[in-house]
Parts: C-alpha cells; sequence; structure tokens
C-alpha cells in the first residue's frame, strides 16, 4: 500500500493529476518493482508519464532514448517546469556545446537530474558510455521502440545497437520499451532485439473514437485542402507530404490564400525547425505543412485535423501521424488523398534498395493501398492490421465508408471457392496470384505452376478484379485467412477459415467503390469551371470588354481573354481580392482593368439576388512562382529566352508558355531585345497590325492571314506576348 499512497501522491505533486489513465498505474508499479516492461500505447494514452514518474520517484537518473532532438526538448521543458529546477532533467545529443555538456554531466554525476535523454547516436560515443558507467542508473526507457524493426515505419539502425550498449553500462538494469504502434511482428522484433522476453506486456486498445478517419481520390487537392481549412477557421492542424519540395508549395499556397501556415523538413536548420514548433505550440500559425519529421512526441493536444496530402509509406506511419490529432478526446478530423500516381512514385524509391528490404516495403505499401481502396469500415482495418478485432457497429459513422450508402453481395460460393483454393494448393501464393487465377490472366506466375489448367481458372472473369480484391480483404478481416507479410504476403488458412469450411453459413460482404484514378499531383494551375455558365453575365462582361477596348484602342483579347471571363461567370468575384484570383488576372490586370468588371458583377450578383458558390477560387501557383520570379529577372538583364529555357532545364517551347502566362496575367516584360534578333522590322510590323486589327488572339488565325511559310508559330507567339506586354499591361 506504501507504493500505491506514494504514487498518487506524486502524481499530484509533479503533474497536477488526480487518476491515472488505463494501464499507467499497473506499467508505473512494474518499473518501480524493477522488472521489465513492453508498453504498447495509442499517442495521446500518456505514454510519457509511464517513465517520467517512476523516474522522479527512484534512486538514481533513468536514461530515456529518444530518437528527435525536438521530441527531447519539448518532454525536458515540461519536466523543469513541474520540477521546478533546470537539473531535474536534461538532454545529451548533438545540439549541446562542449560546455553545455559538461553541465548536463556534473548535474548528473551530483545525483541532482533524474532523467535524462539521449539520442541514441550519443549513446554509443565510447566517452558516454564510459561517463553512464560511472553514475546509477535507475532504468533505461527507450522510446519509440519500434524504430528497432525494420518492419517498422521509422526503422533506425542505430536502435539496433542499444541492447550491447546497456548491457556495457551495467547489469541488470531494468528497460522499459514504449511504442505507439506495434503490429505483432514489430512487437516480437522489440522484444527480441532488447532481450526482453519476460518483459510484462501493456497493450491498450488502438482505438481512437474521436478520429474520424476518411480517404478521398486526389482530385483538385489544393482546392479541397484550402476549402477544409477555411471552413475549420480558428482550428490547428498538420498536413503532411512526402516530400520538402512538396511541404514548401503546399504552405505557400496556404499563405496566399489567407491561411498562417509554416514549413516544417529535415532541410531546414535546427533554429527555424524549433521556432517553427514554438509558434504551432503557441498558436502563432495555424497549419504545420510537414515531411513525417515533424509531431513525434510533441504535446500538442487540440491539434483539430491531419491531412495527407500523399498517401503514408505504412499503416504504421499512418496511424501515428493521424494519432496527434484530438489528443484531447476532443474532434479530430483525418483526411488522407490517394492516387495511384503516389503509388508508382512510393514504388520507385524503393527500386534501388536491397531485395529484402525492397520485399518488406512492397508488402507494408500494399496494405495502405488496400486500406485506402477499400469500402469496409476504416477503423476495422486499422485495428485488424494491429491484431485487434473490431465489430464495425462500433465505429459510430466516424469513417467515411461506414457513412457511405453501400453495396453488399452474398460470398458464400465464392468464399469457399477461395479457401479450398487456399487450403489444396499449400499457403503458397498472395492475393495477386488468387485473383488472377480466377480472372484467367495467363501470366507466368500462373503457367508455372499449371494454375492455367486449373477448373477454376478464369471462373471469376465476370465478376472483375474489384470483386475479388474485395471478398480476400473481407475474408482476412473476417480472419478466414491470414497475410504472411513476413513471406512475400502469403497467404494462409486461420483456424476460423478451416471451421467455415467444415460448417459454412450465408455471408454477406461489401463490394468496393472503386475509386477514380487521378494523376493530380497538388499544386495545379486553376482550371476553368466546367459547369453551366451565366450567359446573360457572360455577355455583359463581353460587352464590358469591348467598350473598355474601344476606348483604349486596343483589341478585346489585350484586357481579358474569354477563359477569364468565363471564370467570372462561374465565381463572381464581387471584391478586387477575388478578381485577382481569377486565373489570367493577377494584380496587375485587375489594377488597370478590373474594377468596372468587379462594378458590373456585385450590381448583377445584387440585381439577380445570386447566391454566389461557396467552392474557393484557389490562389495556386507556388510551384511556379520560383521559376516566373527567375524568368522576369533574366529577362530583365536581357538574356536570350532560349539560354533561360537551358539553365532552367526546360525546352524553349515551354519558356514561351511561362512568358506568356506571366504577361497575360499583367506584368510587363520587355522581350524586345530577343524579338529584335529573332524578326526583322518588317515582319514585326506586319504582325503588329495584324493583332491590332484582329478580334481574338488566335495564333493559328495568325498563321492562315500571313501565311506560314513567313513565319513559324514561335515567331507569332513571341509577337503576341511583346503585343500584349506593350499594350495590355
Amino acid at each position: 500500500m506504501e507504493i500505491e499512497k506514494s504514487l498518487y501522491d506524486n502524481l499530484q505533486e509533479f503533474f497536477g493529476f488526480d487518476a491515472f489513465k488505463g494501464d499507467q498505474e499497473a506499467i508505473i508499479t512494474n518499473i518501480l518493482n524493477k522488472k521489465d516492461t513492453f508498453v504498447i500505447m495509442p499517442t495521446g494514452g500518456g505514454k510519457s508519464i509511464c517513465y517520467q514518474l517512476p523516474a522522479l520517484m527512484s534512486a538514481g537518473t533513468a536514461i530515456v532514448i529518444s530518437p528527435l532532438i525536438a521530441l527531447m526538448k519539448n518532454q525536458v521543458d515540461q519536466l523543469r517546469a513541474f520540477g521546478g529546477t533546470d537539473s531535474i532533467a536534461h538532454f545529451l545529443n548533438s545540439s549541446l556545446t562542449k560546455g553545455e555538456i559538461t553541465k548536463v554531466k556534473a548535474d548528473v554525476s551530483a545525483g541532482k537530474t533524474k532523467l535524462l535523454y539521449v539520442a541514441p547516436e550519443s549513446l554509443s560515443k565510447e566517452d558516454n558510455v564510459q561517463f553512464l558507467k560511472n553514475i546509477k542508473v535507475s532504468f533505461v526507457a527507450v522510446d519509440e521502440a519500434h524504430c528497432i524493426s525494420e518492419w517498422g515505419h521509422d526503422f533506425r539502425p542505430e536502435y539496433r545497437k542499444i541492447r550491447l550498449i546497456i548491457n556495457g553500462i551495467g547489469e541488470n538494469i531494468p528497460i522499459i520499451a514504449l511504442t505507439a504502434t506495434a503490429t505483432p511482428k514489430v512487437q516480437s522484433d522489440i522484444r527480441k532485439n532488447l532481450q526482453m522476453n519476460d518483459a510484462t506486456l501493456f497493450k491498450s486498445s488502438f482505438n481512437r473514437s474521436n478520429l474520424f478517419y476518411e480517404v478521398r481520390t486526389k482530385k483538385n487537392v489544393v482546392k479541397e485542402i484550402v476549402k477544409f481549412i477555411k471552413g475549420n477557421t480558428g482550428k490547428t492542424g498538420i498536413i503532411y507530404c512526402l516530400s520538402r519540395k512538396k511541404v514548401e508549395e503546399i504552405a505557400e499556397v496556404l499563405n496566399i490564400n489567407g491561411i498562417k501556415a509554416l514549413p516544417y523538413h529535415a532541410g531546414l536548420d535546427a533554429k527555424t525547425r524549433a521556432d517553427t514548433q514554438d509558434k504551432f505550440l503557441m498558436e502563432d500559425v495555424e497549419v504545420i505543412v510537414a515531411t513525417i519529421a515533424f509531431g513525434m512526441g510533441i504535446d500538442k493536444p487540440d491539434v483539430r485535423y491531419v491531412i495527407h496530402h500523399d498517401i503514408p509509406k505504412s499503416m504504421e506511419g499512418y496511424y501515428q501521424e493521424t494519432g496527434r490529432a484530438g489528443r484531447d478526446g476532443g474532434e479530430g478530423v483525418c483526411i488522407s488523398f490517394y492516387s495511384k500516381k503516389d503509388v508508382e512514385k512510393l514504388t520507385k524509391f524503393m527500386k534501388d534498395k536491397p531485395v529484402s528490404e525492397r520485399e518488406i516495403g512492397t508488402q507494408i505499401l500494399k496494405e495502405v493501398i488496400d486500406y485506402s481502396e477499400s469500402s469496409v469500415c476504416r477503423r476495422k482495418q486499422i485495428l485488424h492490421y494491429f491484431g485487434e478485432k473490431f465489430d464495425e457497429t462500433g465505429c459510430n459513422n466516424m469513417c467515411d465508408n461506414c457513412r457511405a450508402q453501400k453495396t453488399y453481395f452474398d460470398a458464400e460460393a465464392d468464399l469457399i471457392k477461395v479457401l479450398n483454393f487456399i487450403k489444396e494448393e499449400g499457403d503458397k501464393f498472395d492475393d495477386h496470384h488468387v485473383i488472377n487465377m480466377f480472372l484467367g490472366q495467363n501470366n507466368q506466375p500462373i503457367s508455372s505452376y499449371k494454375h492455367d489448367e486449373h477448373a477454376l481458372f478464369g471462373s471469376g472473369k465476370e465478376q472483375g478484379v474489384n470483386y475479388w480484391n474485395s471478398l480476400i480483404r473481407q475474408a482476412e478481416l473476417a480472419d478466414f485467412i491470414k497475410k504472411d507479410i513476413d513471406h512475400y504476403g502469403l497467404l494462409t488458412l486461420t483456424e476460423d477459415g478451416k471451421r467455415y469450411l467444415n460448417n459454412p453459413y450465408a455471408i454477406k460482404f461489401i463490394l468496393n467503390n472503386p475509386m477514380e484514378v487521378s494523376d493530380d499531383d497538388g499544386v495545379e494551375e486553376p482550371k476553368q469551371s466546367s459547369g453551366a455558365l451565366d450567359t446573360d453575365l457572360l455577355g455583359m462582361l463581353k460587352d464590358l470588354r469591348k467598350k473598355i477596348a474601344k476606348q483604349k484602342s486596343l483589341p478585346p483579347f489585350v484586357v481579358f481573354q474569354d477563359p477569364s471571363l468565363e471564370e467570372m461567370c462561374a465565381h463572381y468575384p464581387i471584391t478586387m481580392e477575388e478578381m485577382k484570383q481569377i486565373h489570367g488576372v493577377g494584380a496587375g490586370k485587375a489594377l488597370k482593368f478590373g474594377s468596372s468588371f468587379v462594378d458590373l458583377i456585385k450590381n448583377y450578383v445584387e440585381e439577380k439576388g445570386i447566391d454566389r458558390p461557396q467552392d474557393l477560387i484557389v490562389k495556386s501557383t507556388a510551384n511556379k512562382s520560383a521559376l516566373k520570379v527567375s524568368i522576369i529577372q533574366n529577362i530583365d538583364r536581357k538574356i536570350g529566352l532560349e539560354d533561360i529555357a537551358s539553365s532552367k532545364g526546360i525546352s524553349y517551347e515551354d519558356l514561351l508558355k511561362e512568358v506568356e502566362s506571366i504577361v497575360y496575367s499583367g506584368t510587363k516584360l520587355n522581350i524586345g531585345y530577343f524579338v529584335d534578333e529573332m524578326i526583322d522590322q518588317d515582319r514585326q510590323d506586319e504582325v503588329y497590325d495584324y493583332f491590332k486589327m484582329a478580334e481574338v488572339d488566335s495564333i493559328k488565325n495568325a498563321l492562315s492571314e500571313l501565311g506560314e511559310q513567313d513565319y513559324s508559330y514561335e515567331d507569332i507567339q513571341l509577337m503576341r506576348i511583346k503585343f500584349i506586354s506593350e499594350l495590355g499591361n
């Protein structure tokens, strides 16, 4: 009873809590009793307290092995706030100066430090090992223990050396290993590698009932993200991207659209990353756009949404990243965008890896694909992945699939066929092979096993690939079959599967709704609306354009092109700020011609009582802005366009498109120096005179009128750019 009383007193004194959550009390008691302890607890479950409290209560210093400097700093700052002195907790890593390291070691040696956070790389340094040998170590906590396993989502080879180093520091030092995500395979790896087979296991449910899971087709993804954030003003969120480049692009796009966002990735210096983290915690920014480097161990309870711009590399990664939402038990929305193009990218990343790593990576990615494409309860799939059974009625419509209209099919007959095939053929084949056999795909593996001669070969052609994918996925979720990801994803029959074959019963499965495949890669140029245009307004805008063109002695297309007018009819911009967002307008043109158009549209909207669409006009040219700025600077320096194209690694034709885009958005460019080199003055005058009289700016029409034998397409394009720039901007 003494420990129990002491536990609650210390919990109140150090952390201000009156009660423990879940298994915390049992875990802490186990550590205080010097027993090895293995904790699997979802993000937000209160893992940190499981080693912080026993460290504060034990004689000596607890060593906490942690993978990220940001994580260490965050936790050390909190402990110092709780404990009242800076010496109570320290970290030892590459960010410290020699003087700071000396101070840390002095505090530890004097017995003032109860927790010492160490990076695995620092732990392996010989002088640190020698230092730790001479202090009293209460226990070692291995945080983010999944980093030990190459089957985990964040494998770090240096974690493999931890056990060896602990043995070198002292004998019989208790270990507590902690992770938020661990499949049965990763759990086995952690136990084996840390030599803690007798450790007491504490495993909490992986179900985060307050999180809403959704997968969307990757289409107009930037517009979708901006629209979502604008609809959740005042709430903080994290957007994950696979590449640093994409992180920078999306952060810029959000800022252009009035959303306070900052990028976070390993390419930024340590100070910038720390400042960004602090601004997020202090709510100076709404959104962090990050690679997976952000968020691990960050104690921000009120993150309200986590968006994956690209599909995650693994279900563990996805679970841990989405787990950063709603840690206080409140709202947490998790949206992931999915496209085949992302799958191809991730597959390409793996092609240069060793065969074993590639095979593991392929199986891990396959799980993400199955999750994304399936119409079954998302929560059920996530929990199944971590070895936990879940009845989807408990989801309470907290995922898109449970809210969607479902199509069911009678699965009994075909399920028996699949289970019998796996049973008879000896657990040698993955789902691709089984599906190909039913579809009658006579590829090399099928013919080499003579399955093209099997009675079931081609018998499922009519149902199609989507049907068989649905059936096999749900047979796995129902525990009739098991996917052995250790061995290339081979399917094996479970005990439940064998029982079903012996005593079959009617069963219905959900048919997958095939996801629309999109090539959208994120930051796209705004596209003209494909909806029905307001033809009355379009007529009025064309009349106004004609009137302004006449006043300024310009062809109408110099004022605004037709696609710009059509977009105005779809979005009804009634402020100059909104007018700037229209494709092909930009700040320059808006300033020169926009006010009359804004006034006309505003009056029209009021008179007709038009309910303007909530669909956002998203300014989404972040991926092109750096290139455009560079092009403008080079033209100002009078560098030849062909030389600019070469230096930027793009074709001359693509450069002209970029220059054209700059000019059509209202920026004046002096390309006369280059045009003079390419086209003699008489021919320039002839083209100029043509465009002055033309009703439209079509290059095809100009070539037809002026003669294709005298001018190339690029000649006319160059002259059109010069003409628009000089007269319209």
